[in-house]
């Protein structure tokens, strides 16, 4: 017998379904992805230059970038350029941005893959809590200031990479130096997630009738290197037990390149997917009292006016 769960209980039964796999080209197309050099971005650059992007990527490690990026080069042969900044950074965000400005006609699509979670709270040193500043802050930043480039190069594609550990954690948009809140590391990353999921339909709204579409998706319970930053306690815990539990991130990659290169998902802007599977966000990822205070929090922590 089947059982029909609850809208927000179905990611349990989307991780274990069928996936949409797409093999559509993106020959002339830039598509600009952070975070490459290991795990799910990795995968993915690789994905993309096989179907013939022209792929920009983001990342904070130099030389890794420069060998992924002859790498691609040399098995691809299509065109792969590099930009270095830290996300914990506002100032490395700002940077880049300039440059994709300046050195690109246009943007295709624009990934935001980059992240970290974190056991113990740290700040950055802009003086804000690291998940939030590295999983929301600079993707918010670096959408905003890409705005008028991706309006102009319409149709283009904006994919944020979310998780469904937003459902276990509201964000404390009023607490985000987690002063009355206990800080773990599975409360910080969902707190952050949500503010991103949030900002993602409110940048939806924004871009409406432009020919932009953005989306947020869960990449699956895969094999990353998120989390390297923790103690060696917890990344003997992930190398040797964790990742027994965890899939190829090949699979994160085709659902990647079917959400910003497929027909099937021509027009689609505001959603979530599990991989390649629409759901429905918690109910607190979804309230428009929020939204609008999670989106003038950012703007103010970013000196963005959207």
């Amino acid at each position: 017998m089947s059982v029909t769960l609850p809208d927000e209980l179905k990611f349990i039964q989307n991780a274990r379904a069928p996936q949409n796999i797409s093999t559509a080209s993106l020959d002339g197309k830039v598509c600009v992805i952070t975070g490459t050099t290991s795990g799910i971005g990795l995968v993915t650059a690789h994905r993309l230059a096989a179907f013939k992007a022209h792929l920009v990527m983001i990342v904070r490690n130099r030389e890794k970038g420069e060998h992924l990026q002859k790498e691609i080069k040399e098995k691809y042969n299509t065109e792969c350029d590099l930009f270095i900044a830290d996300f914990s950074r506002f100032e490395d965000v700002r940077n880049v941005a300039a440059g994709l400005k300046e050195n690109y006609e246009k943007i295709d699509v624009l990934i935001l893959n980059a992240g970290t979670f974190l056991q113990r709270k740290q700040f950055t040193d802009e003086g804000i809590e690291k998940v939030f500043h590295v999983n929301h802050l600079s993707p918010f930043l670096l959408i905003g200031l890409l705005k008028d480039k991706l309006i102009h190069s319409a149709p283009a594609r904006v994919l944020t990479v979310n998780s469904e550990g937003h459902r276990f954690s509201r964000t404390l948009v009023e607490d985000l130096e987690w002063k009355r809140h206990l800080y773990t590391g599975l409360r910080s990353y969902g707190n952050a997630k949500t503010a991103q999921l949030l900002c993602m339909q409110k940048f939806s709204h924004l871009f409406e009738g432009t020919g932009v579409t953005i989306n947020s998706m869960h990449p699956g319970e895969v094999k990353s290197n998120i989390g390297n930053e923790n103690s060696g306690a917890y990344r003997f815990y992930s190398k040797h037990i964790l990742s027994h539990f965890l899939k190829d991130p090949r699979r994160s990659a085709e659902a990647i390149h079917y959400l910003v290169a497929d027909d099937r998902v021509l027009g689609v802007s505001g959603k979530f997917f599990n991989l390649t599977i629409e759901e429905v966000p918690a109910k607190h990822a979804r309230d428009a009292v929020m939204m609008e205070k999670v989106w003038k929090k950012s703007c103010e922590l970013t000196h963005l006016n959207l």
